[in-house]
């Protein structure tokens, strides 16, 4: 994986007092160097870069605190990374400094290195840096809303202001008008100058018509255009508004807008879009989100079902009818098995997380249930039961691979507080 940039300060006591046995100071900062670090002086905390704190010596606590309340003046609630070495007290003046600052409301990290080619824990800074700069990320981000939640979201639907203090992200509202407008001006394009349809990958298509695939179309195109103009990095969509005018769904749009790198929630909500957003950055990955249409617990296994999944997730899809209406497009997907993980967020604040890895046992083609369907077995026991006594919203998101530890780790840094809960973790 490619190194990203960082920058690193370097804090010792005067005079420097005992040497680490494991390895001299500059011999960890060529070790910070060869993983992308540059060395900083206090003057360059303003950098928008993430930022590390090499602590060289004991009795620096005050040194940490008084750097990172500088870094803070340009950078709200950035959190810390401190890394420390096998000597000279630097452990013990890390652990009382970041004490400190989490006392002051500050979120941050320490890694121990034992020695400059310690390459595990080289590999922990590598990535508490990716971190911060998902931190950072989502802070830069905007999320438009496009129309306003879904009326039965009542628990989905948070204030902007909690969006932006907790996850980082600008919530941006997009009038139902410009989808209107952005809708009938991509319909009526000559439609030689739009993509290849959808319908030309798919196995079969079932209930829509020529037409139903074209207005669709003109939908996906819409929501693009409306993501660049506003510079979204996620989308939150009304799609049921679609259903009545101008009669279809926005299921293609929305399969489209993830598999180009933008978080695409239903529905409007907001809270899964955060997530879906959090995993893009965070792991580079696509992601789908989906009803929670059946909880087994004594099984410990769920269904999940959508009438829209990105086509990069799927081995193959099937154009047809959304399951609500019965009009419009949707994707029925063939997800095939393997590993994933399981997010939600939710509490009053965004500052809960259910977290679960689990393994695909089966795709669904059940007419009763949205389009694109997966029976998923969670690893941990009681998992499942979990989601019904603490439940925290009726969607989740689902990522391919084991990513619980990275997810969690991240959490723990940034979002989690007295306050917040963690519940299930895989």
């Amino acid at each position: 994986m490619m190194n990203l940039r960082f920058g690193y300060v370097t804090v010792a006591a005067a005079p420097l007092g005992e040497r680490s046995q494991a390895g001299s100071a500059s011999d960890y900062a060529g070790a910070l160097r060869a993983i992308g670090g540059e060395p900083w002086e206090f003057s360059n905390v303003a950098d928008p870069a993430p930022l590390v704190v090499l602590v060289e010596t004991g009795g620096t606590e005050r040194t940490i605190m008084d750097l990172w309340r500088r870094r803070l003046e340009t950078a709200a609630k950035a959190p810390m990374v401190l890394v420390a070495h096998s000597g000279a007290n630097s452990l013990p003046a890390s652990l009382e400094a970041l004490a400190r600052l989490r006392q002051d409301g500050h979120k941050g990290r320490i890694l121990c290195l034992t020695g400059p080619e310690d390459e595990d824990g080289l590999a922990g800074v590598r990535a508490a840096v990716r971190d911060v700069d998902a931190w950072r990320q989502l802070r830069q981000s905007r999320i438009g809303v496009v129309g306003s939640p879904s009326g039965w979201l009542v628990a989905s639907n948070p204030d902007p202001a909690i969006v932006r203090t907790t996850w980082g992200p600008y919530v941006v509202p997009v009038g139902p008008d410009q989808l209107t407008e952005a809708i009938r001006a991509a319909a009526g394009d000559e439609a030689g100058s739009r993509e290849e349809s959808i319908a030309s990958g798919a196995a079969e298509v079932r209930e829509p018509e020529p037409a139903d695939v074209t207005m669709a179309e003109s939908v996906s195109a819409a929501v693009q255009h409306i993501a660049a103009q506003h510079g979204l990095k996620g989308v939150a969509l009304r799609c049921f508004d679609l259903v009545e005018q101008p009669g279809t769904t926005g299921c293609v749009a929305l399969s489209r807008l993830a598999d180009r790198g933008i978080a695409a929630g239903c529905e409007g909500d907001v809270v899964s879009t955060v997530a879906m957003l959090w995993v893009r950055l965070l792991l580079d990955e696509v992601s789908w989100m989906a009803n929670l249409s059946a909880v087994d617990p004594a099984g410990n296994s769920l269904v999940l079902a959508h009438c829209t999944v990105p086509r990069s997730m799927v081995d193959g899809y099937t154009l047809r009818s959304h399951f609500e209406s019965g009009i419009g497009v949707a994707i029925q997907g063939t997800m095939s098995g393997g590993p994933v993980t399981l997010i939600r967020i939710g509490g009053k604040s965004m500052t809960e997380l259910w977290l679960a890895e689990a393994e695909i046992s089966r795709a669904g083609n059940a007419e009763n249930l949205c389009r694109t369907q997966v029976e998923v077995r969670l690893a941990d026991v009681g998992a499942a039961a979990d989601l019904l006594e603490r439940p925290l919203g009726n969607h989740v998101v689902l990522v391919r691979g084991r990513h619980a530890a990275r997810l969690r780790a991240w959490w723990e840094m940034v979002i989690a507080d007295e306050g917040g809960a963690e519940h299930t973790l895989g």
